[in-house]
């Protein structure tokens, strides 16, 4: 855990109401989640962090019901921790949609015990479309498959900029919001 992710008050104790999270793991299979109200997009990687592909697309309608799909994943991919998207305002403000991801990631990290980060997904499911723009599926297909593809560019944006800064980034799932015009 780096030291943003639990800060400490001037005294070095820390700061109070605020869970301890786990060790964001430096190795090992991540899935990125691109969370919608209708549905969340999963990628996942290889263990090394060097490729990236869309799992799936999973409902959303009763998310906070589906603690035992998310346990189940982790067993099933050997997930070592997730990637969460927020949706950020370029000005770096945040939405109530980006109160929901909030919601959603603690949620995740409760349910399953498994690290996770927030990262900003601006664009990403821009970039899924253009990608998806060749791939000669259907206006259906596409619509089932975007969330996935979103995850991906999440993931794979999450992993480069991990590499480029040598470090982890993005924000705890404590973190307040930043920036812009916040709600908070």
């Amino acid at each position: 855990m780096s030291e943003s992710d639990n800060p400490a008050r001037p005294d070095g104790t820390a700061e109070p109401d605020r869970p301890v999270e786990p060790d964001f793991p430096a190795e090992g299979r991540l899935a990125a989640i691109d969370f919608g109200t209708v549905r969340i997009g999963i990628a996942i990687c290889d263990p090394d962090r060097i490729l990236a592909s869309p799992l799936e697309v999973h409902p959303a309608s009763h998310w906070k019901e589906d603690g035992e799909y998310f346990r189940s994943l982790i067993k099933e991919e050997r997930i070592a921790a997730f990637v969460v998207g927020l949706p950020i305002h370029c000005d770096g403000g945040e939405s109530q949609k980006s109160r929901e991801c909030r919601e959603f990631a603690r949620w995740l990290a409760e349910q399953t015990g498994a690290p996770v980060r927030m990262f900003d997904e601006r664009f990403t499911t821009n970039a899924a479309k253009q990608r998806m723009a060749g791939a000669g599926l259907s206006r259906k297909g596409k619509k089932k498959r975007v969330d996935a593809i979103a995850a991906l560019v999440l993931l794979e944006s999450f992993m480069e900029s991990c590499r480029y800064h040598g470090e982890l980034v993005g924000q705890s799932i404590y973190d307040k919001p930043q920036g812009g015009d916040s709600l908070e």
